[in-house]
């Protein structure tokens, strides 16, 4: 990936090239969203309706309408995701409310893996989970087409090699 700043755009060349991630990810905590609100709603529903009576049932709307406000933020959580690969470090920004951006030195890595659990292989995608002396700094990225993920580690894994290799 390029960092720096290609002829003739003026931008600066320390500036980051920040990637977003897949639209998977966001498809996945949808589904996931209406699997539970349904199960939530039906359990509302039968139990309000059994114990209290029929009347009470109309709690089953309530998750449905906790849902649709989840709907919107998980849209706006997902778009806050991005990270970008620098000369040096990586970067990883996240969060809508509270901004948390990590940087990562490539020199203290000390293993980059790829997962990918039942749900994501079935959408396709992969998490990158980077892992260092200081258990503050590791960091994670899901949601990753698995290809990408796959040459991620590798050029993670790579540049921690070349820098670790003077320490």
């Amino acid at each position: 990936m390029e960092t720096g700043s290609p002829e003739g755009t003026g931008a600066p060349a320390d500036r980051p090239v920040w990637r977003a991630l897949g639209p998977g990810l966001l498809r996945v905590r949808r589904l996931l969203l209406v699997v539970w609100t349904a199960v939530l709603a039906l359990v509302a529903g039968l139990l309000a309706g059994l114990l209290a009576g029929p009347a009470w049932a109309v709690w089953a709307l309530l998750p449905p309408a906790c849902a649709a406000w989840c709907w919107w933020l998980l849209e706006r959580n997902w778009r806050s995701w991005r990270y970008a690969e620098r000369a040096d470090d990586l970067l990883i920004s996240r969060g809508v409310l509270w901004r948390e951006e990590t940087v990562v030195p490539y020199g203290r890595m000390q293993l980059v893996e790829v997962t990918s659990g039942p749900l994501e292989r079935r959408f396709g995608l992969a998490t990158v989970q980077l892992h260092t002396a200081a258990a503050a700094t590791d960091a994670t990225i899901p949601g990753l087409d698995p290809a990408e993920a796959e040459r991620l580690r590798d050029r993670l894994t790579e540049l921690g090699e070349a820098r670790s290799a003077g320490l």
